[in-house]
C-alpha cells in the first residue's frame, strides 16, 4: 500500500524528501486522501511531495479506462480545500478534517501538489489546479517545478543492453511500451520488436481475465510470461538507459529542457 510503504520511508528517515507519484484519485475517498497527506506531514514535516495522475496500470490493471481530466479536477480540488481546512462539498455530502489539535498539523497543510500530464489540456490544468508538473519521457517549459519520470539502468563501459544483468533489470521496464499500446491500441503492439508473439501470447488467454494477466508484474518484473517476449535491442532509445557517461549527457538535455528534476525507476 502506498501510504504505508511512504510511512514506513518517512520514519526511517531524517532529510530525504519523497511522495507517490502518482496516486489515482478514484483509488480513494478525497477525505482518506487528505487524511492520509497530513499525517504524513506530521510524521515528516516538509519532507512530503503528492503527485496525482489518471491511472494507466492503476486502472487497466481492473479492466478500467483512464479517469477524464474532469474527475481529475475534482478530486484534487477537493483535496486541497480539505488540506486547508475548508469545508468540501463531496459527492453531495460536506467534509472537513476535523482532527483535534495535536494530531495532525494545523491547516492550512501546505504540501507540494504535483499533476502528471502528457498533452495540452492536461498541462493546462496542472498549471491551473497543481503546484507542478510530472512529464513522462521529457520535460515541458513553462512550469517552476517538472519532474520528468522514466525507467532504465546504468551500463557498465562496455556492457550492452542484452548482458544477462542489463536485460534481467530492462525487460520489465521495455515491457511497458507494450503495456501501455496494448491498453490503447493492442494492434499497435505488433510495431514493436517482437511485438506479434508478444500480442500471440496475451491473446492465448480468456479475453475477459486478459488485462489481469497484462499487468501482473508490471514494472516490477516478467512474472506475467508475455514480457519474457520482449526485445531488449532498442533499451537505449526506449528506456533511460546507458553508460554513465551517456546518461550524464541526457541529464544535461533533460536540464536545458526545462526538467528540474527526475523520477527514475
Amino acid at each position: 500500500d502506498t501510504w504505508v510503504t511512504l510511512a514506513r520511508i518517512a520514519e526511517k528517515t531524517k532529510r530525504l524528501k519523497f511522495g507517490p507519484a502518482v496516486l489515482i484519485p478514484s483509488n480513494r475517498h478525497p477525505m482518506a486522501q487528505a487524511s492520509a497527506i497530513a499525517t504524513l506531514e506530521q510524521i515528516a514535516p516538509g519532507r512530503l511531495m503528492v503527485g496525482f495522475g489518471t491511472g494507466f496500470t492503476g486502472r487497466a490493471g481492473m479492466g478500467k479506462k483512464p479517469l477524464t481530466l474532469a474527475s481529475m479536477r475534482t478530486h484534487i480540488v477537493q483535496v486541497r480545500a480539505l488540506l486547508r481546512g475548508d469545508v468540501a462539498d463531496i459527492d453531495g455530502g460536506l467534509a472537513q478534517i476535523l482532527a483535534s489539535g495535536g494530531w495532525l498539523p494545523d491547516r492550512p497543510i501546505d504540501v507540494p501538489i504535483y499533476m502528471a500530464g502528457q498533452g495540452p489540456k492536461a498541462r493546462a490544468l496542472a498549471k491551473e489546479i497543481a503546484d507542478d508538473l510530472i512529464s513522462l519521457g521529457g520535460p515541458a517549459e513553462g512550469f517552476a517545478a517538472c519532474l520528468v519520470s522514466t525507467n532504465g539502468t546504468v551500463l557498465d563501459d562496455g556492457e550492452d543492453v542484452t548482458s544477462p544483468r542489463a536485460s534481467t533489470a530492462l525487460k520489465p521496464l521495455v515491457a511497458l511500451a507494450y503495456h501501455h499500446r496494448y491498453t490503447t491500441d493492442p494492434e499497435s503492439v505488433k510495431a514493436l520488436p517482437n511485438g506479434d508473439a508478444w500480442l500471440a501470447s496475451v491473446e492465448r488467454v480468456d479475453e475477459h481475465i486478459r488485462h489481469l494477466s497484462v499487468h501482473r508484474g508490471h514494472n516490477l518484473d516478467i512474472s506475467n510470461g508475455h514480457d519474457a517476449l520482449v526485445d531488449v535491442s532498442a533499451a537505449k532509445q526506449m528506456t533511460f538507459t546507458g553508460t554513465r557517461e551517456e546518461l550524464r549527457e541526457r541529464l544535461a538535455r533533460l536540464e536545458a529542457g526545462g526538467a528540474t528534476g527526475v523520477i527514475f525507476g
